[in-house]
């Protein structure tokens, strides 16, 4: 199980009468995502440690990841989503707006390149950056798409 934290910001639109919604995205590290941009984006998150809470673990991975403490704010459960692996992720989103300039998260280490023995450290997450729901909804990986729309329905009730 994983959680995380999906911060959301509302900008000017052209609409006048209804602000756009744009989502924080973190572009995942390492060569196997390198090259890719559609679907390879997530919300900042990672696996729960031996008896964590949920939003415990989804402040810590946010910092872990991004490399800055997640904002305060009025945190409410998003939803839990469950990807077609069966893994599950928490989410909780709050509206925040903060500058992503330079991501400095941590690391993990792989065999590469494949069967030659060598390993190296690569950045779980390379870079982020704030997105409207629709260009969010290409963006994230699959298993996260959902929560875009459990975002709009939140943020709809709450208008």
């Amino acid at each position: 199980m994983s959680a995380g934290l999906v911060l959301y910001r509302r900008v000017a639109s052209d609409e006048a009468a209804m602000p756009a919604v744009e989502v924080l995205c973190a572009h995942m590290g390492g060569p196997l995502w390198a090259r890719k941009d559609e679907h390879a984006w997530s919300f900042p998150k990672g696996e729960l440690e031996g008896g964590e809470a949920a939003f415990a673990a989804a402040r810590r991975e946010f910092a872990e990841e991004i490399g800055i403490t997640a904002p305060a704010g009025d945190y409410v459960h998003l939803g839990d989503y469950r990807y077609s692996s069966g893994k599950v992720v928490v989410l909780f989103a709050a509206q925040a707006d903060l500058t992503v300039d330079e991501v400095r998260g941590g690391t993990f280490e792989m065999e590469w390149p494949p069967r030659s023995g060598r390993r190296q450290a690569f950045p779980e997450v390379d870079r982020a950056a704030w997105f409207d729901l629709p260009t969010a909804r290409t963006k994230l990986v699959a298993g996260q798409a959902p929560a875009l729309d459990d975002l709009q329905r939140l943020l709809e009730a709450a208008t």
